[in-house]
């Protein structure tokens, strides 16, 4: 073997490995500042308007277009969810403190059945003012939404203002969500 190719079998493999523990010690110290969030997947929708959407009522409440949320009285989240999603369940308490503070929230029930989804609120609660089914996804890929549960906060221009994926949380709410409300009440 040639000295030349020992040092490339050697070379290559360190050289990786290199790269890859800086990009760990990156993403650690990102971490540790406070500067990197798992959660904030890039969204198009920052900055504009939902999609064209029109979509039918689900348990038994009106559905919602995205006419209907061009220009909200307030700032408002829409949340997707469905009954067969864990995460959805484990954050059914924080959107129902949430409806409680005041805050309208529309829930898109995403792919679901409607006797399922019937159980899932009477179990977990209904923190919604309204709940459209998009039962073929469309308007979910339309969206860009990554999977259930997920929540955009629209302000009173209709604009998005932020997205977040996966379950909120008290810190989600505290860190995030509470200083968009006061800055687009």
């Amino acid at each position: 073997m040639s000295p030349l190719r020992r040092r490339l079998m050697f070379g290559v493999p360190l050289a990786l490995a290199v790269a890859g523990g800086e990009g760990f010690y990156i993403l650690l110290r990102r971490m540790q500042a406070q500067d990197y969030d798992p959660h904030a997947l890039p969204s198009p929708l920052i900055g504009k308007r939902p999609p064209a959407f029109a979509l039918p009522g689900a348990a038994g409440m009106q559905g919602f277009s995205n006419a209907d949320i061009a220009a909200p009285p307030k700032p408002m989240l829409v949340n997707w969810f469905a009954s067969w999603c864990v995460p959805c369940a484990e954050e059914a308490a924080m959107l129902g403190k949430l409806a409680a503070r005041g805050l309208t929230i529309w829930g898109i029930a995403y792919e679901d059945d409607a006797a399922d989804l019937a159980r899932f609120l009477a179990s977990n609660g209904n923190p919604y003012k309204r709940i459209a089914a998009d039962q073929q996804g469309t308007s979910a890929i339309n969206w860009g939404v990554y999977g259930v549960p997920e929540t955009y906060f629209i302000d009173r221009n209709g604009i998005v203002r932020w997205r977040y994926a996966g379950a909120l949380t008290d810190d989600v709410v505290a860190s995030t969500l509470n200083p968009l409300l006061e800055k687009y009440a």
